[in-house]
């Protein structure tokens, strides 16, 4: 397994069981909305940046831990007028839950109050513990020696149930600021992640929150960077990527994700993931 602390991908898939990132550089806000195949923590040290997460923006304050649950479309609007110094986990979420199981160790990413994404806000205490168990686990980054992965792997994991505590005491979504985003436009977006089997036409859409359809279209990717159709059909092929994944058929993916036609899915879904559909469990 290998250990980067400098140049990190936004999108793509983990093939290890996690990755960790301390980065200290000033950039300023991230191309486009993406989304990621696995679980991702970012814990703020300095700066100031605000996490867009689906229909959710994010004010993060030092010292903030933000879930992004896998497969959640999110982007980073950062001030670069002040240092932007992070720590960025990515995980393999059915790996350490497997790795504990029974104990709600990764329960963190799956709070249906927030839609499986929310900030925590540390206490001075918590602050410390975790901070701690970052600086055991960098100082082990190098340590090629017999067991030294092992440690490695158990300070992640340390890491992990910090967090979770620090979950368990949060309320989540407390810290996050007011959506920055039209009411239109979030109640649409509700109905699309419901509704991904069925009808959503921009007709449709636009009728169910009484805006016309041009101004409706205009409105949402004004507010989220994503025409309805692109944002409609990346929704649609990461569900079907996931129902793959946990054992369903490729063609019944396809139709439950809302493709009538399964030649369309299939090149749609390898021009988006750039592997065919039979490839994922791969």
């Amino acid at each position: 397994m290998t250990q980067e602390k400098a140049v990190y991908t936004r999108e793509g898939y983990l093939y290890e069981n996690y990755r960790y990132f301390h980065l200290h550089d000033t950039a300023g806000q991230e191309r486009s909305f993406h989304y990621h195949d696995f679980d991702k923590i970012v814990i703020l040290i300095s700066g100031k940046v605000d996490y867009t997460v689906e229909d959710v923006t994010y004010a993060l304050k030092p010292w903030t831990v933000l879930l992004v649950k896998n497969h959640a479309i999110h982007k980073a609007l950062i001030d670069i007028s002040e240092p932007y110094d992070r720590i960025i986990l990515y995980l393999n979420h059915a790996y350490f839950r497997s790795l504990m199981p029974g104990s709600g160790m990764m329960d963190c990413f799956e709070n249906p109050s927030s839609g499986g994404h929310c900030l925590l806000a540390p206490n001075e205490e918590e602050i410390e513990e975790l901070s701690r168990a970052a600086e055991t686990f960098e100082s082990l980054l190098g340590d090629e020696r017999f067991g030294a992965e092992t440690l490695r792997e158990m300070e992640i994991i340390r890491i992990l149930v910090h967090i979770s505590r620090i979950a368990r005491g949060t309320e989540a979504g407390a810290e996050h600021a007011p959506p920055q985003y039209d009411r239109k436009v979030t109640e649409a977006i509700a109905y699309i992640n419901g509704n991904l089997r069925g009808d959503l036409s921009v007709d449709t859409l636009a009728s169910n929150v009484y805006l016309s359809k041009y101004h409706f279209m205009r409105l949402f990717k004004e507010q989220t960077g994503y025409t309805i159709h692109s944002y409609i059909r990346e929704k649609r092929l990461l569900h079907a990527a996931r129902l793959i994944r946990e054992g369903i058929p490729a063609g019944q993916a396809a139709q439950e994700s809302g493709f009538a036609d399964y030649s369309t899915f299939s090149r749609a879904f390898h021009n988006s993931f750039d592997i065919r559909p039979s490839e994922i469990k791969k």
